[in-house]
């Protein structure tokens, strides 16, 4: 299916639920079961937008169990080509503190349960030296100067927090986030051909910047409660002002390459 029911998707991260007035619901169904949520379907600044949360609408997906291959494949189907993915964080490093966004560049991936791949047979290897989309990070970042644009986001197993030297280590080798979320939904998101950014939410320092300081689940959701107004105006601002995706070397990459898995609408 490519009815190109929505153009756009929002994946809504820790404590946000919900974005859209008046949606309109559909239950996709996927060849990797059903995604966290019925996709939601409305209009913001006069673009049609799909939502999912990623933990559920009553969180009851923890991040290692997560239906991201269901959840992007869904989105591709309703004809979603950018997915904007907001995110709960922690700080690593002292230049980013609570309460900050953070538009991230680079990734590392240290979660190690999950399935990171549509490719189940042949070969097809997804080119990711930039794991994120150029235009949509330039959108997000440029919506608002208070907006940081840079920095390596670590994905962690989850559902624990790190110990206070793992995260030690974590900022020894210069990683400024670290977060449960953002791997594979960055890689599957490419795989499709989807323009694909985060934009994080610093909710806390993790367990390494100060002696004595640690991270409970009570604060990142007290946090996160806090700058959800703030997030969302953020969101409506650069739907309204997203660039055509056309061309995109997130989608054009596997131009000429015989994928061995479905993408809705190739």
């Amino acid at each position: 299916m490519d009815e190109r029911i929505a153009d756009v998707a929002v994946i809504g991260g820790t404590g946000f639920y919900s974005f859209l007035d008046d949606a309109e619901e559909h239950k996709v169904d996927t060849p990797y079961g059903a995604p966290s949520a019925p996709i939601s379907v409305g209009t913001v600044a006069g673009r049609r937008v799909a939502f999912v949360p990623r933990h559920g609408r009553h969180h009851e997906h923890p991040p290692h169990a997560i239906p991201y291959r269901a959840n992007l494949w869904a989105l591709r189907s309703l004809g979603v080509r950018q997915v904007l993915g907001p995110c709960a964080v922690g700080g690593l490093r002292p230049e980013v503190a609570p309460g900050d966004l953070v538009v991230p560049d680079q990734l590392v991936d240290r979660t190690h349960r999950r399935i990171g791949s549509f490719v189940e047979s042949g070969a097809v290897h997804l080119p990711f030296a930039d794991p994120y989309c150029d235009r949509l990070s330039e959108a997000l970042a440029g919506a608002d100067p208070r907006v940081r644009r840079g920095g390596t986001m670590v994905v962690v197993e989850g559902p624990r927090f790190s110990t206070r030297a793992e995260s030690q280590q974590y900022a020894a080798a210069g990683w400024s986030l670290i977060n449960m979320t953002g791997a594979p939904e960055a890689a599957l998101a490419r795989e499709l051909g989807q323009c694909y950014a985060p934009v994080a939410l610093v909710t806390d320092m993790d367990a390494g910047i100060d002696t004595g300081a640690g991270v409970g689940q009570e604060e990142v959701f007290a946090m996160f409660r806090k700058s959800l107004e703030r997030l969302t105006d953020l969101l409506t601002r650069v739907v309204a002002d997203l660039p055509d995706p056309a061309g995109c070397a997130c989608s054009t990459w596997s131009d000429g390459i015989e994928l061995t898995y479905e993408v809705p609408g190739r």
